[in-house]
């Protein structure tokens, strides 16, 4: 109850670093947590499909119990959730697990640094933002730190990786327009409100896609670690955290929800470390202090809102 208390009193700017560290901290464990359920056990299509129905139904259990009275205030706004649901909830995650079974989890996780730095492009071009220097280089420091912190040598971009390395970056293309498209409707409406009409319009997006998968999977043949895996992804990486992002869009720039993409790897190596897959190293601290350097930056003398 204290701690509800403590969270409730605190400056807004706080609460927006609390919920995106707390959204870095839910994907960097999903990259241990999540191992081993595709392809073995379920299709990455037929993974999504359960990572967005399960979202959907929490989000309108939710807004069942609030008795919001919210709704639709202008028809082009129904438009712009069903290209917002396209480019954040079942292109973004059909693209990015499907990517994985053609690529390396290496290979991914740099592509994946591209997105804070389309997130600013797409800023320029969509909400007319102007750069500044700070931000800019803030997106740079901490990429660099995020690609010195996951190492080159396992980089492997070649033809064999071609399919799954290109639907990584297009994924984190459409991640990155999401996060600055869903920006308008959030100065309208709630992060609630809209997040569920998103996950409702995705889940008829991936539908087609994953029917193949359900039908093939074994799902009584599960063990007990691949169902608690499904439903950490069901929940955490999908219900909570685009909960949490959106909420976070909502109050502050898309370029500072972004950066903490850059966190990822910082706590994915944490992780690592705690459970001694990996040693920790004076340069992994000093990798992870150039991050933490770059995030600040890029939320150093913010506009508001």
């Amino acid at each position: 109850m204290q701690a509800l208390v403590d969270f409730c009193i605190m400056s807004e700017a706080v609460k927006v670093h609390l919920s995106l560290f707390t959204v870095a901290l839910i994907y960097g464990a999903n990259y241990v947590i999540a191992k081993g359920v595709m392809p073995e056990y379920l299709g990455a299509s037929g993974f999504v499909f359960i990572r967005i129905a399960t979202a959907a139904v929490l989000f309108n259990l939710i807004s069942l119990f609030r008795r919001s009275e919210e709704r639709i205030k202008d028809k082009k706004h129904y438009v712009q959730m069903v290209i917002a649901a396209l480019f954040g909830v079942a292109a973004n995650m059909l693209l990015f697990f499907n990517g994985l079974a053609f690529t390396s989890p290496t290979n991914a996780s740099v592509l994946m640094l591209n997105a804070p730095v389309f997130v600013l492009v797409f800023s320029v071009l969509v909400l007319k933002d102007s750069i500044r220097w700070k931000q800019a280089l803030g997106i740079i420091l901490a990429g660099i730190g995020a690609l010195l912190l996951i190492g080159g040598t396992g980089f492997d971009f070649n033809t064999s990786n071609a399919k799954g390395d290109l639907m990584v970056l297009v994924n984190a293309t459409s991640f990155a327009f999401y996060l600055v498209y869903v920006k308008r409707l959030l100065k309208v409406y709630s992060a609630l409100f809209v997040i569920r009409h998103l996950f409702v319009f995705g889940l008829i997006y991936a539908l087609p896609f994953a029917v193949s998968d359900l039908q093939s999977a074994q799902f009584s043949a599960f063990p007990q670690e691949i169902w608690i895996a499904i439903v950490y992804v069901a929940i955490m990486t999908t219900f909570v955290a685009y909960l949490l992002n959106a909420w976070a869009v909502q109050k502050a720039t898309p370029n500072l929800v972004g950066s903490y993409i850059y966190l990822q790897p910082v706590i994915a190596t944490a992780i690592a470390v705690g459970l001694g897959t990996q040693v920790l190293s004076p340069q992994k601290v000093i990798f992870a202090l150039i991050i933490f350097t770059g995030v600040y930056l890029v939320n150093s003398n913010r506009k508001k809102e």
